[in-house]
């Protein structure tokens, strides 16, 4: 792994060489070191504004920080204005192959190499299930691959061949099927109710956070499993939740909680899953979804990193994405009954992105914070990640007492930071070292929380833009006054 501090030291010599900046944010990605690789890929762009690579680098960063959603539109983004920059295609292939989404993953793979041999990925192409054809070159006996859509040869007999190079299981000897390459990727849609969930959790199995649950209950799921009662109140079932708060403080589980505290239908999603690069094949995959999950009604539609749409509506007003706004908004409007037995929940870490049309009454209009999980919590959470490892003593509830402001995610780093430290020895001595309250104690020394971050930027939302009480439960878990 290339040597950070050299590296350092030389970009203080030579500040503004864009290669050397890269190369740095290359090696921050390789350790991990997200915050570092944002900034200098940032650096990158404002010495070589729309690098594609110090864009495309951003977008990585984002998706190992778990922001998914937000990685994937810049990507795509990128794809639409540098549609000959093969690596990003590659990622995009990664992106969407960690969702579970295989053909998808597999056009934008095969479309890269298309592009560019070079960027080949052989895992990738093992967990695709992505196989190639050789053929050799008689006129040096050298084998050469055939990429599908790019090879050109002066050989006739190397061009008639080279019109398949990856086959997916059976060889598909349709020559009628569309070309795949006529446009980057297909239009994302084609939603059906097999995509939705039946969660199994409920809130039983979310350790702690009384406050936070009664709350959803009360605005939420009581009215969803007495619909009758409230509909002689003349009130609609359902509606849209916000719930903003720290990453890692488990708004998603939260979310898949709810629905199965109700037994509803549950589709967790990002905003890219439903954007589409055609001018209305997006609007039209949205008000599909929606369709479904009203005709499946009780329902509950999660939308993850929901700022990811709402933070880009100023720059998109001049473009098509302005149409998907309007359109979304539509869609979860309450004020009529069309969305009865539908519930909308949005989870965002950046409030302060939220457009204000999207917290309307009859929008987003339950707001709902998400605090770091309380010692309850944590401890419940701490005994989880426990479970499957091995302990040669646990005190959770001591545990929990010192790792105040940590997110689960937090806790997950506090955990695999002992666990090295354990396999190391392990390791070294060929035996299984147990982790104990002692090593994830000194682990949990060096994780920071990241929370607190959150908080310091949120801080100042709360004392300066707090003129709806939005921040209010901010404020009151900081110790100020709502």
């Amino acid at each position: 792994m290339t040597d950070l501090e050299s590296l350092r030291r030389a970009l203080a010599e030579s500040p503004e060489n864009v290669p050397l900046l890269q190369i740095y944010a290359e090696a921050c990605l390789e350790s991990f070191a997200l915050p570092e690789a944002r900034e200098a890929y940032e650096r990158c762009l404002r010495l070589q504004p729309n690098a594609p690579e110090a864009r495309l680098g951003i977008s990585r960063v984002l998706y190992l920080e778990g922001r998914t959603s937000e990685a994937a539109i810049r990507a795509e983004t990128l794809v639409k204005e540098k549609p000959d920059h093969a690596p990003v295609y590659v990622f995009l292939s990664r992106l969407y192959l960690s969702e579970g989404n295989v053909d998808l993953a597999s056009e934008f793979y095969r479309r890269g190499i298309s592009i560019n041999k070079q960027v080949s990925d052989h895992a990738l192409e093992k967990e695709l299930g992505l196989r190639k054809v050789e053929k050799a070159d008689e006129r040096g006996g050298e084998q050469r691959y055939l990429f599908s859509g790019d090879w050109r040869d002066d050989d006739p007999s190397l061009q008639e061949d080279a019109d398949e190079t990856f086959f997916f299981g059976e060889e598909d000897d349709d020559d009628d099927e569309e070309d795949p390459f006529l446009s980057p990727y297909h239009p994302f849609g084609g939603f059906s109710i097999s995509d939705f969930q039946q969660p199994s959790v409920t809130f039983r199995d979310v350790g702690g956070m009384d406050d936070l649950k009664e709350e959803i209950r009360m605005k939420v799921l009581y009215p969803m499993k007495n619909p009758e009662l409230f509909r002689a109140y003349g009130k609609t079932v359902g509606g849209g939740l916000l719930l903003y708060g720290p990453p890692g403080c488990g708004k998603t589980l939260i979310g898949r909680a709810a629905a199965g505290e109700i037994d509803a239908n549950f589709f967790s999603l990002g905003l890219h899953q439903v954007l589409d690069m055609y001018v209305g094949n997006t609007e039209k995959n949205l008000n599909q979804l929606f369709q479904l999950a009203r005709e499946h009604a009780p329902t509950v539609l999660f939308f993850d990193e929901i700022d990811a749409l709402a933070a880009d509506r100023k720059d998109m007003r001049q473009t098509a994405g302005r149409s998907l706004i309007n359109q979304f908004l539509a869609e979860i409007d309450t004020t009529d009954t069309r969305n009865d037995g539908v519930l909308v929940i949005g989870a965002t870490n950046a409030p302060w992105h939220l457009d204000s049309a999207f917290l309307r009454p009859g929008r987003f209009d339950k707001l709902i914070f998400a605090p770091p999980p309380d010692e309850a919590a944590r401890e419940a959470i701490i005994n989880v990640m426990a479970k499957d490892k091995p302990m040669a003593d646990l005190d959770a509830k001591a545990l929990a007492k010192r790792t105040r402001d940590f997110s689960g995610a937090d806790l997950k780093a506090v955990f695999d930071q002992a666990s090295d430290e354990a396999l190391m020895q392990a390791m070294k001595e060929g035996r299984i070292v147990p982790l104990s309250t002692r090593s994830l104690t000194k682990a949990s020394r060096g994780v920071r929380p990241s929370t607190r971050g959150w908080f310091e930027h949120a801080k100042g939302h709360a004392v300066h833009a707090n003129h709806s009480g939005f921040y209010d439960d901010v404020l009151s878990y900081l110790g100020g006054k709502p």
